[in-house]
């Protein structure tokens, strides 16, 4: 253990996703992908989804609503869909892992676009699309930086949207499966750290897991088959390479009660149960009695093969991947509060914190809450695999950034790290902050909404040179990476 508390071997790094960063969307052999039909937006816009109807028409919804039953993804000539350049690392990656070399980066986290390696989602497999990730990867390794690899981040391939109805068919788990066969088997000496799906907990809607259906009978059916999937890949990469470690992702987001009325604290241990769910299907190896509960309540049935208990029970993860940007509040009493913007969900007002500019509440004491909860729960490793802090970046005439607003929010929120390890013996294996260099919003499409330590000059319309320049921040996270966290 170093002086500062976290352990010498602790990964710093920092986190992207391929559909918001990557670019090139059908570059190299890839084909569409759910989320290359998704539209910017802003904090007052949503994203929508283009599609067709059966009968030809072209439409477009809000992301999160059904897609009428035959409609398929279509990308609109009209339209403007980050995702198809987004900050184009497809093409930057050599200058963009010198830069997290520079930075001091042990780790770097990326998600793998499903559509580049198998381009419709099937059997079919892409050998310039694995040849890309060979190069990234070596790329990283090159200067000691270890990958850590999200094999789905929040979309699927379009032909199994739009040919099967998604994570609802129960055929996609074997896609899936051969997908994670292909990327186990070829980067088995190259990447020890792997993550199944994104943000499990936030899978929801056609855009994601490309089902036209999104009632609750139907989501949890297909978080089932989710369930499913994880445990067989966890099973089949130890079968691969035994030194893998392969975790699960949540979207952890701590809910406080509103006050110490009995039923607000209860309101809260309801909000906390729904995230916590699928930690304990994909930890503990079973699904908890108060969702078998809700299920019966609600007439859910989830239809089950022979042997799926078993199987979830014998895929456990090996540790916790989770995102913290913020804490909400429950109540009873919703008509007397204020709700402010969240992480793809509104929240609460919490009267005791502040929100950034796009309504997220700010609260470090939360991150080491949310490591005493998990730790004490779960009694596995974690990992903190997204932090951050979207805001307006401006650049000075000199060419300078001067975000001290960011370096503020890290240091606080790595200092309540800090603490968990230290005071509370949690088990904290790495932090990786969200969009360690510029990359576009999930929830908004938006690129003014930056989180880097590196600039990237593109705006909302896709215009800009692509061009990569250092915040001030990236010169703190250098000094706290050479100080292993000592600030």
């Amino acid at each position: 253990m170093s002086k500062s508390g976290f352990p010498e071997n602790f990964l710093w790094g920092g986190a992207t996703a391929a559909n918001q960063y990557e670019g090139g969307y059908l570059s190299g052999g890839k084909e569409l992908s759910t989320l290359d039909a998704i539209t910017g937006g802003s904090h007052t816009k949503p994203r929508m989804i283009t599609y067709k109807t059966k009968e030809g028409k072209i439409e477009s919804c809000t992301r999160d609503s059904e897609l009428p039953e035959g409609a398929v993804g279509y990308i609109d000539p009209e339209q403007y869909y980050p995702s198809h350049v987004a900050t184009d690392f497809y093409h930057h990656y050599k200058e963009d892992i010198a830069l997290f070399a520079e930075m001091g980066f042990k780790c770097f986290r990326l998600s793998i676009a499903w559509s580049r390696i198998c381009p419709k989602g099937t059997t079919e497999v892409n050998e310039e699309g694995l040849a890309f990730y060979d190069k990234v990867f070596d790329e990283l390794l090159k200067y000691g930086i270890e990958p850590v690899v999200t094999i789905n981040h929040f979309d699927i391939p379009m032909y199994l949207a739009d040919e099967l109805d998604g994570w609802f068919n129960r055929k996609v788990v074997d896609y899936f499966l051969f997908f994670c066969e292909t990327l186990f088997k070829r980067y088995k000496d190259k990447v020890k750290y792997w993550m199944t799906f994104n943000e499990i907990n936030f899978l929801r809607s056609w855009t994601q897991i490309g089902i036209h259906k999104n009632d609750k009978q139907a989501k949890y059916q297909a978080a089932h088959h989710l369930f499913v999937a994880s445990a067989k890949a966890v099973q089949l990469g130890h079968q691969i390479n035994p030194d893998f470690q392969i975790g699960m992702m949540v979207a952890y987001i701590p809910s406080y009660p509103m006050s110490c009325k009995p039923e607000d604290v209860m309101e809260a241990i309801r909000f906390n149960r729904e995230q916590e769910f699928y930690i304990d299907v994909q930890v503990k190896g079973y699904y908890p009695a108060h969702k078998l509960k809700e299920f019966e309540r609600e007439a859910i049935i989830i239809q089950k093969e022979a042997g799926d208990d078993e199987l979830i029970q014998a895929g456990t993860v090996d540790y916790i991947g989770f995102s913290y940007y913020m804490s909400t509040v429950s109540t009873v009493s919703p008509e007397e509060v204020k709700y402010v913007g969240g992480n793809q969900m509104p929240a609460v007002k919490n009267p005791y914190l502040q929100e950034s500019d796009w309504g997220w509440a700010v609260d470090p004491l939360g991150l080491r809450i949310s490591l005493c909860k998990l730790y004490d729960r779960y009694n596995v490793p974690l990992f903190v695999v997204e932090n951050g802090f979207g805001a307006v970046d401006k650049v000075e005439a000199d060419g300078t950034i001067q975000d001290d607003y960011r370096i503020d929010y890290f240091s606080k929120h790595i200092a309540a790290m800090k603490d968990a390890i230290e005071l509370d013996g949690v088990d904290l294996i790495g932090y990786t902050p969200w969009g360690c260099i510029d990359l576009v919003s999930a929830g908004t499409g938006e690129m003014k909404k930056r989180y880097g330590f590196i600039y990237v000059d593109m705006d909302d319309e896709g215009n800009g040179t692509l061009n990569r320049s250092r915040k001030q921040s990236f010169y703190w996270y250098q000094e706290l990476i050479k100080n292993n966290g000592n600030q």
